[in-house]
């Protein structure tokens, strides 16, 4: 075991380390009152956020002496206790700001779904371990569908829409594991249809399509025969389907506040006083922080409440306000470099398994860190999901946790097959 403990890539541990260290340090900051002055006063949210790094310092060193092993044959196991977990929330959980996402035990409070994402991404592993990947084969790609969007969907009618989005985030290792290329195509084509769907007339939007596919026959292709202009016929279709089911997602699928807030993001509302409040409130603490900042514990804006949800979703203004630019950078350059470190660790596995989960981790974090970061600016509507490491909350810290360091033990054996 001993061997095996020098073996653990103990860079990636300081990343977690700084990072989880640095989002303490931050939420006392973000919610530092004179009353309660202590960083070691658990009644406030940065003392409850160190009982909570314990507790995940905790949960990792239990995993670092685990047998690896252990996550590959316990994967579908574990998958299936969180997927009882997420239907038990359905009907145990409170509503808390229009979700039901969290179960309350009165003394804290549980959420399934954090930890929901490991589950998948150990699932997920554990099948494409077991398999030639054959993504022409339609048994692959729908039993991979439904490993994600299971729990996805379960998330989902919580009412918990941003995490729900996070599932997405397990295309990338299906991508690097052979899923062809025209999945990213069609996903990044879909959301500018969706974009665009919503701000141009949508008979207008199609003759530019028509116009496109006719253009794509005639001056693209030298040779054309009926099977390409039936494909582009079907292409059409397909995109006149979807863009004439845009409005239908738009008023009977997304909730009122999120319809709010995409308007805002696009530009054809602007309400400061309502949905658009946090956003604009959060640039604005960012822009006062201007290059160096107003230093820690500086942040008037922040002192002052000016941005709800400082400590959660929006910690990242706090960081922004009171260590400025270079700080902010400074921040986003630790979490590239771990998801640097992440990909690097995930190519050199042996296992299929270790590699599939690690580059599941390596995403997973990419689209919070992305989404978080992007949202605080204005870049992408608000849908409420935590920064890693940073962000108050113990489901949301342990979960992380737990996500990085199986994978952590998992290239400590990096030599094993399993």
């Amino acid at each position: 075991m001993y061997q095996e403990r020098l073996r653990i890539d103990w860079w990636t541990v300081a990343i977690w380390a700084v990072l989880t260290l640095l989002g303490i340090l931050t939420i006392y900051s973000a919610t530092y009152s004179s009353d309660h002055a202590s960083l070691f006063d658990f009644s406030n949210f940065g003392g409850k956020q160190l009982v909570w790094a314990a507790v995940a310092t905790l949960a990792a060193v239990v995993i670092v002496f685990t047998e690896p092993r252990f996550f590959s044959n316990g994967a579908y196991p574990i998958y299936g206790a969180i997927l009882v977990l997420l239907v038990a929330t359905l009907f145990l959980a409170t509503v808390t700001k229009g979700g039901k996402s969290w179960i309350d035990f009165g003394a804290f409070k549980f959420q399934p779904t954090e930890f929901a994402k490991f589950a998948t991404a150990l699932a997920v592993a554990k099948y494409m371990s077991g398999i030639d990947v054959a993504w022409q084969q339609s048994r692959t790609k729908m039993v991979t569908l439904a490993l994600v969007a299971l729990p996805a969907a379960l998330v989902f009618l919580q009412h918990d829409t941003g995490s729900a989005l996070v599932f997405l985030s397990f295309v990338f290792p299906l991508f690097r594991e052979g899923l062809s290329g025209v999945v990213l195509v069609i996903g990044v084509v879909a959301i500018i249809l969706f974009v665009l769907a919503l701000l141009v007339n949508k008979y207008i939007l199609l003759g530019i399509l028509a116009v496109l596919g006719v253009l794509y026959l005639f001056l693209w292709l030298n040779k054309r025969t009926a099977r390409d202009y039936w494909r582009v016929i079907g292409v059409l279709a397909c995109c006149a389907v979807f863009v004439f089911s845009v409005d239908m997602v738009f008023n009977h699928v997304l909730e009122a506040h999120q319809r709010e807030r995409i308007d805002v993001l696009l530009g054809k509302s602007e309400d400061l006083r309502g949905s658009g409040y946090n956003v604009h409130q959060s640039k604005i603490a960012i822009g006062s922080g201007g290059f160096f900042g107003k230093g820690y514990l500086g942040g008037t804006l922040t002192k002052a409440n000016f941005v709800p949800e400082q400590q959660t979703d929006f910690i990242f203004c706090t960081v922004g306000e009171e260590l400025g630019w270079l700080g902010s950078t400074a921040i986003v350059a630790l979490y590239v470099w771990l998801l640097v470190r992440l990909v690097a660790m995930a190519e050199r596995q042996r296992s299929r398994f270790a590699r599939v989960y690690g580059y599941s981790v390596a995403s997973i974090i990419f689209i919070h860190l992305f989404v978080n970061i992007g949202m605080v600016l204005g870049l992408v509507p608000v849908i409420g999901i935590p920064l890693p490491f940073f962000s108050y909350g113990g489901s949301s810290l342990i979960a992380f946790t737990i996500l990085l360091f199986i994978f952590i033990r998992l290239d400590a054996s990096k030599n094993q097959l399993y």
